[in-house]
C-alpha cells in the first residue's frame, strides 16, 4: 500500500486556505491537519514550528502580492496603482486581507515590513520619486499605507464606496501633501 506524501506546498496550501477562510485565529498544526484530512506529524516534518509554518505563509503570500497583484497597470503611476490594487485586493480576498494586515494574530507587523521594503523599491524605480531621501520616503510610505487601509477597511466593511476615480483622487493628495512637506520629516 502506498503512503501519501504530503510536501511543504501541500501544507502551505491548506495553509492559506484555512487563513483565506477562518484567518490565523484558528492557525494551529490540528487545524490545518483536520482540513488536510491528516494528523499533525507531516506538518512538523516540514515545519520546525508554527511560527515557522506562518512565517513561510506569509513570505508566499506576500510574494504573490508583489509579483501579480501589487504591480497591475491601472494608471501608469506606480504608488498610485499600489494603493488602487491593495484596495482591490481589500475587497475581493477580504478575509485574506483581514488575516494579514489587520487580525492581531495575523502577520501584520511582517506584511508592514514587506510593504515598506516593496513601497521603497518602487519609489527608487520612479523618476520623479528617486531622489526622494530617506526620511521622505518613509513619510510617504506611512502616509499612503494610513490612507488606503483606512479606504480598504471602510469599503470592506460597507461604509464608503467611492469610485475609482475618487480614490485615485485621495491617494494623489496624500502623495501631494507629502511631498509638499518633504522638507520638515525628522525621525529620530
Amino acid at each position: 500500500m502506498r503512503r501519501k506524501v504530503y510536501t511543504r506546498e501541500h501544507i502551505l496550501k491548506a495553509a492559506y486556505e484555512l487563513i483565506n477562510k477562518e484567518g490565523f485565529g484558528n492557525f494551529t498544526a490540528r487545524n490545518i491537519a483536520k482540513h488536510m484530512g491528516i494528523s499533525t506529524q507531516p506538518i512538523y516534518l516540514e515545519f520546525n514550528n508554527m511560527q515557522d509554518l506562518k512565517n513561510t505563509l506569509v513570505e508566499a503570500v506576500f510574494k504573490d502580492l508583489s509579483e501579480n497583484v501589487f504591480p497591475v497597470v491601472r494608471t501608469g503611476d506606480k504608488l498610485v496603482d499600489l494603493g488602487l490594487n491593495y484596495i482591490r485586493f481589500a475587497q475581493e480576498k477580504h478575509n485574506l486581507y483581514i488575516a494579514l494586515f489587520i487580525d492581531d494574530y495575523g502577520g501584520g507587523e511582517m506584511m508592514h515590513e514587506f510593504s515598506s521594503e516593496y513601497f521603497k523599491t518602487l519609489v527608487q524605480s520612479e523618476d520623479k520619486y528617486h531622489d526622494l531621501s530617506g526620511d521622505t520616503v518613509e513619510a510617504l510610505h506611512n502616509g499612503a499605507w494610513i490612507v488606503v487601509t483606512g479606504l480598504a477597511s471602510l469599503m470592506s466593511a460597507g461604509i464608503i464606496a467611492p469610485s475609482d476615480e475618487q480614490i485615485i483622487k485621495v491617494i494623489n493628495e496624500t502623495i501631494q501633501g507629502v511631498l509638499a512637506k518633504k522638507d520638515t520629516y525628522i525621525f529620530n
